[in-house]
């Protein structure tokens, strides 16, 4: 039996999934890693390093941002045959998985049961959304919402309110 419930944070790109989880962490004491530093070290480092003259994965990370359509297709390949394999993946060693964006991995995951709790992250009164190429999780699929378009010190009321109702 878990301690913790296993958090799946999702939400547009630079909407501030990693404050979220930065904050669940620090103040509640869950694990995590970004979804994208994960792939970089677990296999995106070696996909893509030769195309791309990355020395080493911290460099594939840093690029993300400039392709993240050719990481969505990436990690696409990877789960090919069982869309929930990233997932279970970070479930392994962390409490949160932080940054799903392709729905088939979402729903599959569902199925299996890999996650209990999924948390949308909002900042779209202030950032624009990102591009369904690289984003196909819908903002009405997730049990709970934190707002992230006002200062630091209200994402941190936002989240508590959020986990009073998880925990």
């Amino acid at each position: 039996m878990r301690l913790k419930p296993n958090l799946l944070i999702v939400g547009h790109g630079r909407h501030g999934k990693d404050t979220v989880c930065e904050c669940l962490r620090d103040r509640y004491g869950f694990t995590f890693e970004s979804s994208s530093r994960f792939c970089s070290k677990l296999f995106l480092f070696e996909a893509l390093r030769y195309k791309y003259g990355y020395a080493t994965k911290e460099e594939c990370y840093a690029d993300r941002h400039n392709r993240r359509k050719e990481w969505f297709d990436t990690i696409a390949l990877f789960n090919q045959h069982d869309a929930a394999r990233l997932g279970k993946a970070m479930f392994d060693e962390f409490d949160i998985y932080c940054g799903l964006r392709n729905k088939r991995e979402f729903f599959e995951m569902q199925n299996q049961n890999v996650f209990d709790v999924l948390i949308w992250v909002d900042r779209s009164k202030l950032l624009p959304l990102e591009s369904s190429d690289s984003m196909t999780i819908e903002r009405g699929w997730a049990d709970y919402e934190i707002d992230n378009n006002g200062p630091l010190t209200q994402l941190h009321v936002n989240i508590e309110k959020v986990m009073d109702q998880i925990l």
